[in-house]
């Protein structure tokens, strides 16, 4: 048996967005994820249209397609062009389980949540010639589950091939977050065994992971126990975390002896107005500054996300949000326009009030307004969006905010990360189109290189203490 699974590109490589190097940083993980439980004895590719020509004239036996919001266009045109020569087509992801009977009509059956637990039932119906339309996770669960066939993934052609996952889901459950509407109906947060955990991290090659976990904070036991077994791996790795996280347990130092170098931080909104409305209560009451602080200290760099459109937000969002992230020394901003994903309680909210302007997925981005704004135009919320991106990665703002360190070697690798991320785009595209993307891997590794504690940070000694 031929079984093929298929990553449609997320945007367009037209689009004015299009960023080569963004849609090379990881491998499809959950489909290699999927193609494990596959028996060897049968040909399994995946092809990610992000890195690879996608063909289909073929004709395999089965075909699984990963469907995101964006790429659903895309995934349903690949999907009926296999069904039109009789080829079985199965489609599973955020948007199917998001809106299913939308999906259906594409497929020959649909996998709502997560399919750890309904893909392998369905590899036996499918064998057995008695497929049903749809499969819901029933079972939430980490284990068992087998290792990713990495083998199947064009490591060359990612930035970051050493990409991880170790748990699943989120404990908390933001108003907006598309993810969250993905594992409704059963466990929203569940963890792998931590000594699976770390045999998958043992046999990456290389030093550098990126955990691509929604929080890999999320799990206190859990964290604690994955960061001591790291000790003395040698690696480097990034990750994601909330500013209640980072300011409530010892768990940042944890992570930052066994190797974490920068972490993606929801900040979101500086308005506790639009918090409350958005369910993101545990960012309330919390110190931005001080969570940065400690992060700084610690030598981490940050990747702050903000959302910008959201019902309090005015026209001075933009400007203040840039400033304050700069002045700040954040190392990256990652800036979203607010997107009423389908599923979501943003979605249900926006379109009870008459305010979903358009149902054309491919601009569900976060990088378009799709919905009518309060507190300024349309006009004025995607320019300003536009604008900050602009205005954050200035060469001036880009040395304001590496100055703001206070080392030399923490100032200059945040020069070369956030320059190397946005103002070398013609390198990126040329390693990308000589495949050599991998090759830049030491490159990041060095610049994730451990800086030490700040001057200031540092405890003083005895006799000055005691003056």
């Amino acid at each position: 048996m031929h079984i093929k699974f298929i990553l449609p590109s997320l945007t367009e490589a037209g689009s004015p967005y299009f960023r080569p190097v963004k849609y090379s940083l990881f491998p499809p993980l959950g489909l290699a994820t999927l193609a494990a439980y596959v028996g060897r004895e049968h040909e399994v590719e995946i092809v990610d249209q992000h890195v690879q020509v996608l063909r289909t004239d073929d004709e395999p036996d089965l075909v699984g397609i990963e469907v995101y919001i964006t790429n659903a266009k895309r995934a349903y045109e690949i999907a009926d062009a296999y069904r039109k020569k009789g080829v079985t087509v199965i489609l599973g992801g955020l948007h199917v389980t998001s809106l299913p009977e939308e999906a259906a009509a594409h497929a020959d059956a649909i996998f709502l949540g997560p399919a750890e637990a309904s893909f392998p039932v369905f590899l036996r119906d499918w064998q057995n010639g008695r497929i049903q339309p749809r499969y819901v996770s029933a079972e939430r669960t980490l284990e068992n589950v087998p290792p990713p066939r990495r083998e199947l993934i064009k490591r060359s052609r990612y930035l970051v091939p050493n990409s991880i996952m170790v748990t699943r889901g989120c404990p908390h459950h933001c108003d907006f977050c598309y993810k969250d509407a993905f594992y409704r109906g059963g466990k929203s947060f569940y963890v792998q065994k931590v000594e699976d955990a770390l045999q998958e991290i043992s046999r990456l090659p290389g030093r550098h992971l990126y955990f691509l976990d929604d929080h890999l904070f999320g799990h206190k036991r859990f964290a604690f126990d994955l960061f001591q077994g790291m000790r003395g791996m040698g690696r480097v790795f990034q990750g994601a975390a909330t500013v209640q996280s980072i300011l409530s347990s010892s768990l940042i130092e944890e992570a930052a002896e066994a190797g974490l170098r920068s972490l993606f931080v929801g900040f979101e909104t500086l308005n506790p107005d639009n918090l409350h409305s958005s369910n993101k209560h545990h960012n309330l009451h919390q110190s931005y500054n001080e969570a940065i602080q400690k992060l700084h200290d610690l030598g981490i760099m940050i990747n702050g996300s903000f959302v910008f459109g959201l019902d309090s937000d005015g026209p001075d969002v933009f400007q203040r949000t840039v400033e304050w992230a700069v002045d700040q020394g954040i190392t990256t901003s990652t800036f979203h326009i607010a997107t009423p994903y389908p599923g979501t309680g943003y979605f249900h909210r926006l379109e009870q009030a008459g305010r979903i302007l358009t149902r054309d997925w491919d601009l569900y981005d976060t990088r378009h307004v799709v919905f009518q704004t309060q507190g300024m135009t349309e006009t004025c919320l995607q320019e300003g969006y536009d604008a900050a991106y602009r205005d954050f990665y200035t060469w001036s703002n880009i040395w304001k905010g590496a100055m703001g360190h206070g080392t030399l070697k923490h100032r200059a690798k945040h020069l070369a990360y956030t320059a190397g991320w946005k103002k070398f785009e013609p390198l990126w595209n040329m390693m990308i189109q000589l495949r050599k993307l991998n090759v830049m891997t030491p490159l990041l590794e060095a610049i994730l290189s451990k800086t030490g504690r700040s001057p200031e940070s540092m405890p003083l000694p005895v006799a000055e203490e005691a003056l």
